[in-house]
This record gives structure tokens, C-alpha cells and sequence, in this order.
């Protein structure tokens, strides 16, 4: 409980008074000045601008990391030989601080030196092209979060019951009839985990984009994410006060998300039968 008060409970209060101020980076001489923040900040278009990239990029990566972190946990689960391998090679990245991650890949996405053109034969300018930029920060996104949705897709493999699938080759079923009626149904609960975090961290996509970009906003402005512009906002502009305000904004937008998450919508029959008599 002290833990949540220092670290969570005071901040958000402070950042809430904060956000109907004009404070700056120093703290001193800040005035009450209403909803003026929150106005300015519905009417910037810097903020839009940055919030669609952040939604750009979750839009990329939330499909791409469900479907790959399913296919290495079915690999991982089937293969016989060497399988604790296989498991350490997917999972390990994740384990990387998010610097070194994206360290690893400004290198091998450089221009002229980076390891990815030299293999492929390529002369694209991933970093330093608008068409490119937030395609490298997928990519790297990818290598170095998969683990984490890997785990939990190979913990649920392993927890649905053999006999079911036992069932399924004595009534004929081949793998891929097993896979849509056994697997995937067994893993829906697990998928919708799975994509709502990572829905929640890739809306807060900041570490990796900012080090691949060297600390600036990408080419043309093209790999700014809110949580970026935020930070400018308070610690380049010292706009606190107004940097508070687009904090409280983006919470209240992530917390959005998360209660329709974990509000799933009823269906006509379960709101019928929820409404009759005696239930």
C-alpha cells in the first residue's frame, strides 16, 4: 500500500492538479487556469498527429506479434528434439533491455553498413525514409516482444487435455481439423489476453523509437508517438502543466480500451435469457 501511494496514487493526484495549471519544469509560480490545457490540447494537431502513429503502429503490430507468437508456441510445443532450444531462442530477446534491442537494430537497419541490406541486397533507408521508419520499429518490436506472448500461448498448449485430441484422430479428424475446432478454441480466452496487452503497450510505444531515431521525432515527424510528444511537451517546451493535461488524456483513452477489454458485450440470446424470469 505505501508502494502504490508513493509511486502511483500521489503522481496521478499530482499530475491531475497539474493538468489545470500552467506550471513549468520548475515548479514555482503556477497559476489555476481551468480546462485551458485540455482545450488546447483537443485542438492541437501535433497531439492528433502523434496519436495516430501510436495507433499506426499498434494497428501493425498487435495482428503480426498474435499470429507469430501462435505459430512459434505450436512449433515449440510439437518439435521433439531440442525443444528446450527452442524455447530459450524464442523467449531470450524478450529478456533484453529495450536499449540494447533497439541498439542491435539501428546497427543492423543502417544504411550502407546495416547487416539487413547487405543480406538481402537492398539499398533501402530504413531509418532516414518516412516510407521505412515505423516499418523498422515494427520489425524490431517483433523480435524483441514475441517472447513474452510466446510463453503464454505455449503455458495454454500445454494445459489443454491430450484425450480431447485423441478423440478428435479416432473420429478422423486431421490436423488441421483439430487445430480449428480444438486449438483455437481452447486458446480464445489466452488470444484475448494476448491482444489486449499488447494493445495497452503498443499504444505506449516510446523506448524503441526514440533510440532507433537517435532521441528526434523520425523522419518528416513519421515515428512520434504520444507518449513522446508528451514528454516534449514537459521536458523540451517545459510546459508541465499542459504536458499533465495530454497525460491525463491518454490515460483516460488507454483505460478506454482496457475496460472494453474486460466488458465483453452481450450477446442478444445471453441478454434475453439473463432477463427472463428467475435468472
Amino acid at each position: 500500500m505505501a508502494g502504490f501511494a508513493v509511486f502511483f496514487a500521489y503522481p496521478t493526484l499530482r499530475g491531475i492538479y497539474l493538468s489545470f495549471t500552467d506550471a513549468n519544469i520548475s515548479g514555482d509560480g503556477a497559476s489555476f487556469v481551468g480546462l485551458d490545457n485540455y482545450r488546447e490540447a483537443l485542438h492541437d494537431r501535433a497531439m492528433w498527429d502523434a496519436l495516430g502513429h501510436s495507433a499506426y503502429f499498434t494497428l501493425l503490430v498487435v495482428p503480426c506479434i498474435t499470429v507469430l507468437a501462435f505459430l512459434l508456441a505450436m512449433l515449440a510445443h510439437h518439435i521433439e528434439r531440442g525443444r528446450w532450444l527452442w524455447r530459450l531462442c524464442f523467449f531470450v530477446p524478450f529478456l533484453l533491455p529495450s536499449t540494447v534491442a533497439a541498439n542491435m537494430f539501428q546497427w543492423l537497419f543502417t544504411q550502407g553498413i546495416g547487416l539487413i541490406n547487405e543480406t538481402f541486397g537492398l539499398d533501402t533507408p530504413w531509418l532516414t525514409d518516412k516510407s521505412y521508419a515505423m516499418l523498422a520499429i515494427v520489425i524490431e518490436t517483433l523480435w524483441w516482444t514475441v517472447g513474452f506472448s510466446f510463453l503464454l500461448y505455449l503455458a495454454a498448449l500445454q494445459g489443454i487435455p491430450d484425450h480431447l485430441y485423441e478423440a478428435a484422430k479416432l473420429d478422423g479428424a486431421n490436423a488441421w481439423h483439430r487445430m480449428v475446432h480444438i486449438t483455437l478454441p481452447m486458446l480464445r480466452h489466452i488470444t484475448g489476453l494476448v491482444i489486449a496487452l499488447q494493445i495497452l503497450a503498443s499504444l505506449q510505444l516510446f523506448d524503441q523509437a526514440v533510440v532507433m531515431m537517435d532521441f528526434g521525432p523520425g523522419p518528416e515527424v513519421s515515428t512520434r508517438s504520444f507518449v513522446q510528444y508528451t514528454l516534449e511537451q514537459g521536458f523540451t517546451s517545459y510546459r508541465v502543466g499542459y504536458a499533465s493535461a495530454m497525460s491525463i488524456i491518454f490515460f483516460v483513452f488507454i483505460a478506454v480500451v482496457a475496460l472494453a477489454r474486460m466488458c465483453p458485450l452481450r450477446t442478444p440470446a445471453a441478454g434475453a435469457r439473463c432477463a427472463a424470469p428467475g435468472h
